[in-house]
């Protein structure tokens, strides 16, 4: 669309002209002179038309393609209702909220809570606990399902590979209270573990009430539960890379090991940093459920993370407001760390979110 002037009044006067793109454009007629607030603006009746047709495409294209946008719709609406929904209830962080007052009612006590939370003695031990678990998971669980993806990629016999995959996607499908039953029983006084480690001569160890051994025991848990079902996105990733860049490699007498280095790892590098830059965010939050199940007063020590404490201040202790200001502090927290990686990411020219 092109704009001009008029000469003879110095007020601006936009023409739309449209012009033709292909011959489904809509035909150009001549301009529709209107008056407003003393200037005259030429307006062309194609581009009212202009107008139209492209939002009857539009209502084109959504009748051709409703059912994905049904598909669409139902993942949708979940995270209206059940996300942003449920953010009206972080105005209690800001409140000395009481359930027979409400949300509106209850008093107004701004960052107090947050700063109540900062100032707190325990503050610190929350914030190593959690973040030291996070980095050992970060060290230890994050590769490794790429490297058990890498290893399934090599293996060329189909039913073994699905085996492998089966028996390592199995444990993701355990409910957590299975999970813990199970260490419990395995880590007991009297569970396999301990007997095992006497018939060798070694000394009974009371493996969950030591708190040096409770990091162990939850990472090594977690990396086995969720290995296998976090490979699959790798294993999709790996299945994007062009089979002729390994046909060449060999003919230019690449072994396997150079072709992983050089075409692999580099044909999957996006996905990696993606869920890089998601696993950082979530460096100040651990889910509260298996830690819960474990600790014990013995092991608060190495064990009490801040979503153990806001379960513990906050449902336990009903002093929502508190919790609810923990929990913002969190997300808080990962959104900064998210947002900065990203930027770091982007300079670096790796894969970024946005």
């Amino acid at each position: 669309m092109e704009s001009g002037f008029s000469r003879d009044n110095p007020c601006k006067v936009g023409i739309w002209r449209i012009k033709r793109r292909d011959a489904r454009c809509p035909p150009i007629e001549t301009p529709l002179i209107i008056r407003s607030n003393g200037a005259e603006e030429a307006v062309s009746h194609a581009f009212v038309q202009q107008l139209a047709w492209e939002g009857s495409i539009i209502l084109k294209q959504i009748k051709d393609n409703r059912y994905l946008f049904l598909m669409f719709a139902l993942p949708f609406i979940y995270f209206i209702v059940f996300k942003y929904g449920p953010m009206f209830g972080l105005l209690i962080a800001f409140k000395d909220y009481n359930v027979m007052k409400g949300v509106f009612r209850s008093e107004w006590v701004g960052f107090h809570h947050f700063k109540q939370f900062i100032f707190d003695p325990y503050f610190w031990k929350l914030v190593r606990n959690t973040v030291v678990i996070n980095v050992y998971m970060l060290v230890f669980y994050f590769p490794a399902p790429i490297i058990l993806a890498l290893l399934l990629n090599e293996i060329r016999k189909g039913m073994f590979k699905r085996f492998v995959q089966s028996v390592s996607y199995l444990p993701h499908f355990l409910s957590t209270v299975v999970v813990c039953g199970m260490i419990v029983n395995l880590l007991a006084s009297d569970g396999i573990v301990n007997q095992v480690v006497q018939a060798f001569g070694g000394e009974h160890i009371p493996f969950l009430m030591l708190s040096d051994w409770f990091r162990t025991i939850y990472v090594s848990t977690e990396v086995w539960q969720k290995i296998g079902w976090g490979s699959i996105i790798y294993l999709a990733a790996l299945a994007g890379v062009d089979p002729s860049l390994y046909e060449s490699a060999r003919l230019d007498g690449a072994n396997r090991w150079k072709q992983v280095l050089h075409i692999t790892l580099p044909g999957i590098a996006p996905v990696i940093s993606i869920l890089f830059l998601l696993t950082l965010g979530d460096i100040l939050s651990i889910g509260y459920e298996k830690i819960l199940l474990l600790y014990t007063g013995a092991t608060y020590e190495t064990a009490d993370v801040i979503s153990t404490y806001i379960y513990r201040r906050g449902v336990l202790g009903a002093d929502f407001s508190y919790g609810t200001a923990v929990g913002l502090f969190q997300s808080i927290i990962a959104f900064v760390l998210i947002y900065g990686a990203n930027k770091g990411a982007k300079r670096l020219g790796a894969a970024s979110l946005w």
